[in-house]
């Protein structure tokens, strides 16, 4: 019997080093979004910072990966990866520890706390460039969609639980002592990681042969000069460039616009979590449907529009009439005003991050489909390290823009860029993308 038909009936539950590294990743990705919110809220409120501010913040927290990203597949390459993965996890839990522990002293200010998040972000770097190299390791590679769907979705509902957790545990605890809680996941995460035992993960690093311009210049002609990878390279740049500039003013626009609190922001960003797991839970039934191409460049045709509904929210606010200037941190004191606009951030959440939702484990899948192991690890550090420096022009861009203008014109600019981003794979070669009959072989994946 072929291989892939023996891979395609095997159960990733039965995967016990799967399970382990699901398990872990799981635990990380809930303090994500605790530490999302929580931060926001920190400079926002107890800072008393701007959309500007969330911007530069979010920029220092992406930098390294437009200031190291091309050689960090190479570095990872001579480590283990599970290594790199426990380090990470670790380290970047000092570092929320260590923002916990100058909150409460009251000793933080933005430029601090824009260093501490270039060297979390330094962390993460590797940590990603590790993680996206490893999942083949793990799961034969017919399986990889599959497991990508399985990841993205216990990351929504991490989003769905830690984003509402968070905002209430700002209330309660303040923001610093909430971005404990994001370290503790960190350490949990990484406990897990030290427990997983595996073949893969106790191999030698890979060592590749050649200059480091070499690999670099081999990671960088795989990702720009493939037929259907380069335009989804492409389009993914100008899509970060739009979501940069949506998560610099998205917080500014709940806390500053609408004065809805941390309870607010949290409960719109549990939109986005649910619209995700509704997203991923349909994701491959569309994409054999469809096919991953017409699957993704649908996906990023609905985003502008759901980014045009968020940006609508305070409008239909004001509709009702002015609002008064006072926070309000119970949603049992929201107007009705306040109610509506509410309404309309989470519809918007709820469509932009379903249509992730369905995107995401197709493309991750694909990538890691398509592309040989010997190169994994350099198109998957070349690949984010391209697309998160797109966040280091788009945050402060979008915060500079609504610092200037109001919220809702950089939201408006920000779908934009997404339809923008949505135009270059719709008349590209992608749109034909299929991963079934564009993946290696097995044989193909081991040479």
């Amino acid at each position: 019997m072929p291989p892939t038909i023996l891979t395609l009936g095997m159960k990733l539950r039965n995967n016990s080093a799967f399970v382990r590294f699901w398990l872990a990743s799981t635990v990380s990705d809930f303090g994500t979004y605790i530490t999302t919110v929580a931060l926001s809220v920190l400079i926002l409120v107890s800072l008393n910072g701007t959309a500007l501010d969330q911007g530069l913040v979010n920029a220092a927290r992406w930098a390294p990966y437009l200031l190291f990203g091309l050689l960090a597949g190479i570095w990872v390459d001579r480590f283990r990866r599970r290594t790199v993965l426990i380090t990470g996890d670790f380290w970047r839990g000092l570092i929320l520890a260590t923002l916990c522990l100058l909150g409460a002293l009251q000793l933080l200010n933005v430029p601090t706390v824009m260093v501490l998040m270039f060297g979390f972000g330094t962390l993460a770097l590797m940590s990603d460039a590790a993680y996206q190299s490893i999942l083949p390791k793990l799961v034969p590679r017919p399986l990889l969609t599959r497991a990508n769907a399985r990841l993205q979705q216990s990351d929504t509902v991490a989003q769905t639980t830690g984003s509402a957790v968070a905002g209430g545990l700002v209330v309660l605890v303040t923001a610093p002592f909430a971005l404990l809680l994001g370290a503790i996941t960190h350490f949990v995460s990484g406990a897990v990681l030290l427990s997983l035992k595996h073949a893969a993960t106790d191999k030698h690093p890979l060592r590749t042969e050649g200059s480091v311009r070499r690999k670099v210049g081999e990671g960088l002609r795989w990702i720009y000069r493939h037929p259907r990878l380069g335009p989804l390279a492409w389009s993914s740049h100008a899509w970060f460039i739009g979501s940069a500039m949506m998560g610099a003013v998205l917080p500014a626009l709940v806390l500053n616009d609408l004065r809805i609190g941390a309870l607010g922001l949290g409960l719109v960003l549990t939109g986005a979590g649910i619209g995700s797991v509704v997203g991923t839970l349909i994701s491959i039934r569309i994409g054999q449907r469809w096919g991953t191409g017409r699957t993704i460049v649908t996906a990023r045709l609905i985003q502008p529009v759901a980014l045009a509904l968020i940006a609508f929210s305070p409008l239909v606010a004001a509709a009702y009439g002015p609002l008064t200037d006072q926070a309000y941190g119970s949603p049992a004191a929201w107007p009705t005003p306040l109610w509506a606009a509410f309404a309309v951030a989470v519809g918007g959440q709820f469509l932009f991050w379903m249509s992730m939702g369905f995107e995401g484990p197709l493309e991750m899948g694909y990538w890691q489909a398509v592309t040989p192991d010997k190169l994994i690890a350099r198109m998957s550090a070349t690949r984010r390290s391209m697309n998160r420096g797109m966040i280091v022009l788009g945050a402060p861009l979008g915060g500079f823009v609504a610092t200037i203008t109001s919220s809702s014109i950089a939201l408006w600019a920000a779908a934009g860029v997404m339809l923008l981003s949505a135009s270059m794979l719709l008349f590209s070669k992608f749109r034909t993308a299929n991963v079934e009959h564009d993946q290696l072989t097995d044989e193909e994946a081991l040479t």
